[in-house]
């Protein structure tokens, strides 16, 4: 029996990781009034823990992990040790960091929409209504489309992107988006990470934000942001991209503002191009005809990098279309109140007063 000791423990361990997914997936009301705030909290320590070294610390300890797994095989053969009970034991502490993943981070994915905390309705949209929000999304790209090719450095780049989440929560009442502002690490092992088309990690058992530095220059305001609302506990990738575009184009740094211009421009396309019908492709061509060379070749880079498309396209393009009818063409339509005119009889009943015209 003490050979499946460490068996039992790793099996008692996951089954409190799914208990604990399996009621936040069924009571995600509950879930939204404290959980998300609470690990914020958490995060927000151990970020100002683990920030005392500029390297990944969770790397450090994945390492050590696995020094320390190979060490036990080794010593297992020198001192004779039951092979079954190293494995079960090894399990059990990888069940135990997932239990405690999960607890402290993993189930802010059953949080609801960004949306609803920003107070932005999220409704169907129509063709036309992407049309016209893709069409804006790239003149704006174009607009800044200089900024794409300016060289950057990435630490100037990871502590300026603070200034985005400042704007959103102090100047347009975003406290969803309050937390944590210190810069993002560049992640160790880039080039692993790149051949998988992955632009970020973060790790919620150091509190660390990461983002690989071999992100296409011209995107990678875009993906420090991401990763930065995911350490403020924004988790799926929908919410976690739009958090990354509302902070880019609050940003009052050009770079930023492009880069989250070229992501949603990047996001409409995906959606339109999954519809797949002869009138999308149409305006797939109207669209991208209009895009500079520094936008198109951006674009390009980007997609390149990511291998394939984002599965979040589509719900994240439904957040960027309302966006842009409730904070671009609403307030356009918005007649301008006439100047008060005290003389003016179509705004003063003037009848009763002497001098008054007659009307």
């Amino acid at each position: 029996m003490k050979y499946w000791r460490g068996y039992l423990v790793a099996l008692l361990l996951f089954l409190g990781a799914w208990g604990l997914n399996l009621f936040a997936s069924s009571h995600q009301a509950l879930m939204d009034t404290f959980y998300p705030y609470v690990t914020r909290l958490l995060l927000d320590s151990l970020g100002q823990w683990s920030g005392g070294v500029d390297f990944c610390l969770w790397q450090l300890l994945l390492l050590a992990f696995v020094v320390a797994v190979l060490a036990a095989v080794v010593l297992m053969f020198i001192l004779r040790w039951n092979p079954i009970q190293v494995a079960g034991w090894v399990l059990a502490v990888v069940a135990l960091v997932n239990l405690l993943n999960t607890g402290l981070y993993g189930l802010n994915q059953y949080t609801g929409s960004i949306a609803d905390d920003l107070r932005l309705p999220n409704e169907p949209y129509a063709v036309t209504d992407l049309q016209t929000a893709v069409t804006y999304f790239r003149d704006k790209a174009n607009e800044l489309s200089s900024a794409g090719s300016q060289a950057s450095d990435f630490q100037d780049l990871a502590e300026k992107a603070a200034d985005g989440f400042y704007v959103m929560v102090y100047e347009r009442s975003a406290s969803v988006l309050a937390g944590s502002r210190q810069p993002v690490k560049e992640l160790g092992w880039a080039d692993y990470y790149t051949g998988k088309g992955v632009t970020g990690v973060t790790v919620g058992l150091t509190g660390e934000a990461a983002v690989n530095p071999n992100v296409p220059q011209a995107m990678l305001p875009f993906a420090i942001c991401r990763e930065m609302a995911h350490r403020m506990c924004i988790v799926t990738p929908e919410n976690s991209a739009f958090a990354a575009f509302l902070t880019c184009e609050a940003n009052p740094d050009a770079r930023f503002r492009y880069a989250g211009f070229l992501a949603a421009y990047d996001y409409c396309l995906r959606a339109l191009e999954s519809f797949g019908t002869s009138s999308a492709q149409q305006i797939i061509q109207q669209v991208t005809s209009g895009a500079n060379t520094q936008v198109t070749q951006d674009l390009e880079s980007y997609r390149s990098f990511l291998k394939e498309a984002p599965a979040e396209a589509d719900t994240v393009c439904n957040l960027l279309v309302n966006w842009h009818i409730q904070y671009v063409v609403l307030p356009s339509q918005a007649e301008e109140p006439p100047l008060f005119d005290p003389t003016d009889e179509t705004q003063v009943d003037l009848s009763g007063i002497r001098s008054a015209p007659a009307q």
